[in-house]
């Protein structure tokens, strides 16, 4: 599947999408507990794929700024407060998520 293909969710309008994406990032803010790298490895993106995402679609801060909005808090605070080591399982269960993420 190619997740940046045109599909029934071009019609859902701009303030519902919108509204179920500030709430999705406001979960994630709040469940500081679900690691970025167990994101990745269930669902092949995180947090920092988000602030990647609104990047590329339109939004005029840096890669910093981005992430600083979807974290709630700057990269090195959420590093030194919130993430842990990855562990060899995390690693590796990301990387089979990845694959599955790409388009041929």
């Amino acid at each position: 599947m190619d997740t940046n293909a045109p599909d029934q969710l071009d019609n859902l309008d701009d303030a519902v999408a919108a509204a179920a994406f500030r709430r999705l990032v406001r979960h994630l803010q709040h469940r500081h507990d679900a690691q970025n790298i167990d994101l990745m490895g269930l669902s092949g993106f995180c947090r920092n794929c988000l602030a990647d995402w609104i990047r590329d679609a339109g939004f005029e801060g840096d890669k910093a700024a981005a992430r600083e909005l979807i974290h709630g808090m700057p990269m090195d605070e959420w590093k030194a407060t919130r993430q842990s080591p990855a562990t060899e399982e995390q690693l590796a269960a990301m990387q089979a998520s990845i694959a599955k993420n790409r388009v041929d």
